[in-house]
């Protein structure tokens, strides 16, 4: 399932997304309050492990290693970071 993230905040009745997007009726949609009382540290830490979730989904435990070998044609603009 494809998924995208978009601002959005809460009017005090309804959740209002802040940009533009297409939704369509019975869309599914998964939605993260962020509290504004939350320490920063926390909050960090809260995206890292989304972050990991998310790219647990993305990549099977089959998901093979690439070595630098692999590479047929390297990115020129690369700077190497």
């Amino acid at each position: 399932m494809a998924s995208r993230t978009l601002r959005a905040h809460f009017d005090g009745q309804n959740v209002q997304i802040d940009e533009p997007c297409d939704l369509k009726p019975d869309d599914k949609l998964l939605v993260i309050v962020l509290d504004d009382e939350s320490e920063p540290e926390a909050e960090r830490e809260d995206w890292v492990r989304f972050s990991l979730t998310s790219m647990a989904r993305a990549y099977g435990d089959d998901e093979p290693e690439y070595s630098l070998d692999s590479i047929t044609e390297p990115n020129s603009e690369y700077d190497g970071r």
